[in-house]
């Protein structure tokens, strides 16, 4: 699958994770930050297809940060990869304007399943 896409994650064990992850169903181009802060600085500077960000990081969280890339008027897919599961969280995520929600732990095959829905995988 073409596409590029920005891990954001404070875990280092996460980001390979989620990157071994993507490998595995066909995509290369990755890039990866550990917080908000350089994930935010490195959107602006690279061109991205798909940005999976975790909720809870320090410095900027996930939520801040879809909230900032959706005020620079981009329209890019964003996924939320969290333990966040609950109702008022989806919503608030929802509301900021991510696209979708993919709840840890996951699958090879759930991550697949999410990126169909803005790629052809």
């Amino acid at each position: 699958m073409e596409m590029r896409v920005l891990v954001v994650d404070d875990s280092a064990t996460m980001r390979k994770i989620i990157v071994r992850a993507l490998k595995t169903i066909g995509v290369e181009d990755t890039a990866q930050a550990a917080d908000g802060v350089e994930a935010l600085e490195q959107f602006q500077q690279g061109s991205f297809d798909l940005v999976l960000t975790d909720w809870n990081m320090p410095n900027k969280s996930g939520i801040e940060l879809v909230r900032d890339i959706r005020g620079l008027g981009s329209q890019v897919p964003m996924v939320m990869i969290t333990t966040e599961a609950e109702k008022e969280r989806v919503l608030e995520a929802i509301q900021a304007g991510i696209s979708d929600y993919l709840v840890k732990p996951f699958t090879p095959d759930a991550l697949k399943e999410k990126l169909s829905k803005f790629a052809a995988v």
